[in-house]
């Protein structure tokens, strides 16, 4: 088969290799869409990865080929979604079924291969079926969309709630695609590029729900359209030190603030920032990934993140391809990661379809 393979830091190369040797309770998976996020460009360009020489690519789906010994035969055709985090089943984590905080884990993508080639090899309780109206670009955006999600049910929002989002990536502009589909009104989005205002409005926020950090004051401007009250819940989608000491003050009294966004340097807080999180008795909480199978979802009757975004993309009620910006055949796919490393274009989604 063909795959890009990544030899060593800034080493990637589109070439032949074996096919993936499928152990018993694996499938093999024939990949027809897979999406690249931005972990994998400092994966790439920058620290390497766990492993290598290795195949990257944790965004993707396809159509099993073939099935291990001991996996489900009735897995063989079926169109599939893949959950990449390959966890331990022993640590305390896993013993709760909390998958996603797994002290052990493995991962598709960045310690083993994954999906930037034609077949990738999957355990087969990592697959998710898909109905036949989800197409296999949709369903390479379910890893990110379940993060999204996770990060939603983080915190407790009310749809009269305030929410502020500040990052709009990826997974800020598919947390806002959530937000206003459960109905909530007063959602504010900040970001600082004019193609993110653009997305967004055709997403349908209202114009004047948008700051643009680059010509706005953000504190002016949410005070402006809060009565100076705050958020409710604050979605950090940057990971910065300003933009965390920005959610920790814009923060309403007794608010949540949801830490999404990945660290880009150390993060320290300020003693003004740290006396707002007690004086205001904030709840500051992490999210990290999203539930495949979870005790909590169980316990409460809920859908696990993927279940719940498959469900609204079965629906109809959530279209994350409109997210994608660029779309390659898996032999460019190196052009995708170029525009990404350089900033060369605005992009949101870069996607390789087979």
């Amino acid at each position: 088969m063909k795959a890009w393979i990544l030899h060593d830091v800034g080493s990637i190369r589109y070439e032949e290799t074996d096919k993936p040797q499928i152990s018993e309770n694996e499938v093999l998976v024939s990949v027809k869409a897979v999406g690249i996020c931005g972990s994998d460009i400092p994966r790439i360009y920058r620290s390497g990865a766990h492993r290598m020489p290795l195949i990257p690519g944790h965004e993707f789906s396809g159509k099993v080929v073939e099935t291990g010994s001991r996996a489900d035969r009735g897995w063989l055709n079926k169109r599939v979604g893949i959950f990449p985090l390959l966890p331990c089943g022993s640590c305390i984590a896993c013993r709760k079924e909390q998958y996603e905080m797994c002290r052990q884990y493995s991962y598709l993508g960045s310690r083993r291969d994954g999906g930037f080639a034609e077949y990738a090899a999957v355990p087969a309780r990592n697959l998710i079926e898909l109905p036949q109206n989800v197409t296999f670009e949709q369903a390479a955006m379910l890893e990110p969309m379940a993060v999204a999600v996770h990060a939603m049910r983080r915190v407790s929002i009310a749809q009269t709630d305030t929410v502020v989002i500040c990052g709009l990536g990826t997974i800020g502009e598919l947390l806002l695609m959530f937000l206003l589909e459960r109905g909530v009104k007063k959602v504010f989005a900040i970001g600082n590029k004019d193609y993110q205002r653009e997305k967004i409005l055709a997403l349908g926020l209202p114009e004047d729900q948008f700051c643009d950090s680059r010509r706005e004051d953000i504190k002016t401007w949410t005070d402006l359209r809060t009565d100076g009250a705050g958020a409710d819940v604050f979605f950090e989608c940057v990971g910065k030190n300003e933009t965390v000491a920005q959610a920790v003050n814009l923060a309403a009294p007794g608010g949540s603030v949801c830490l999404v966004g990945n660290p880009d340097t150390d993060m320290r807080l300020d003693q003004q920032t740290y006396w707002r999180i007690l004086r205001n008795q904030l709840k500051v909480t992490g999210t990290w990934n999203s539930s495949f199978f979870s005790s909590l979802s169980k316990k409460e009757g809920e859908s696990t993140d993927w279940q719940y975004a498959l469900e609204l993309l079965e629906q109809g009620r959530i279209a994350p391809e409109r997210l994608i910006s660029h779309r390659f055949t898996l032999e460019h796919l190196d052009e995708g990661l170029h525009m990404m490393r350089d900033k060369s274009e605005d992009y949101l989604k870069v996607m390789a379809v087979q």
